[in-house]
């Protein structure tokens, strides 16, 4: 049977965020809050003079990681620093145009799955989450497990939730499956709402795989997915 991680960038959620009431052990996810307490420190911008166009490039390539084109195009209205140090990433949209083409055959082009890996991962290497994640998902496909998953992990790290989510998908498919690494990917993602994450981490309640089993809290998050 073929395993697939979760393709879909736009997973049509319905929430803005997930209040997840599951009190946690505090050594379930240490690590995930080292890296939350990192990750908004790099956000902070320290300026007495209130000067965005002096928030280092490093920084504002890594808050603006996982931006589609229009907030890319946005963002870099915002000053003439901004404009150059968003450049990658802008270039990283059009790599990622035209990697969806070669994917999926459109916009007048065959399909051909070695030029969609190709426009994916140079749209990676500037800097693209969005990148990442779909270049993730074509190496997934053909059966280089070890590349995607650094790719999503990549993603992850730079807040990307769908590449949090198919980061956990792929532990948990993982021989042998990291479990509880999963559960933490998963539920970063959940809390952000990515419905994918949150259906897959109420069933890790339920299942107590990866944390401690708890019905009440994965019916509830059941619900919330499900309900309209």
């Amino acid at each position: 049977m073929k395993q697939s991680t979760w393709p879909g960038r736009s997973d049509g959620s319905r929430f803005k965020s997930l209040p997840i009431k599951h009190q946690f052990h505090q050594s379930e996810f240490k690590s995930t809050s080292k890296f939350w307490s990192a990750s908004l420190a790099s956000r902070q911008i320290r300026s007495s003079d209130g000067d965005f166009s002096k928030l280092p490039f490093d920084i504002l390539t890594k808050i603006a990681a996982s931006f589609t084109l229009p907030n890319l195009q946005a963002a870099s209205l915002v000053c003439k620093s901004w404009s150059e140090g968003l450049r990658p990433l802008r270039e990283a949209m059009l790599f990622l145009k035209w990697g969806k083409r070669f994917k999926h055959g459109r916009g007048g082009v065959r399909p051909n799955l070695s030029k969609a890996l190709e426009s994916f991962l140079k749209g990676a290497a500037r800097g693209s989450t969005l990148a990442m994640v779909d270049a993730g998902l074509l190496y997934w496909e053909i059966g280089d497990k070890d590349k995607a998953i650094a790719l999503y992990e990549k993603a992850a790290k730079l807040g990307d939730r769908s590449g949090q989510c198919n980061l956990g998908l792929a532990y948990l498919q993982a021989e042998p499956s990291k479990r509880k690494e999963a559960v933490k990917w998963l539920f970063q993602a959940s809390k952000s709402g990515h419905v994918r994450a949150q259906y897959q981490f109420a069933l890790c309640l339920h299942q107590g795989s990866g944390v401690n089993c708890n019905l009440q809290e994965a019916v509830r998050i059941s619900l919330l997915v499900l309900l309209p």
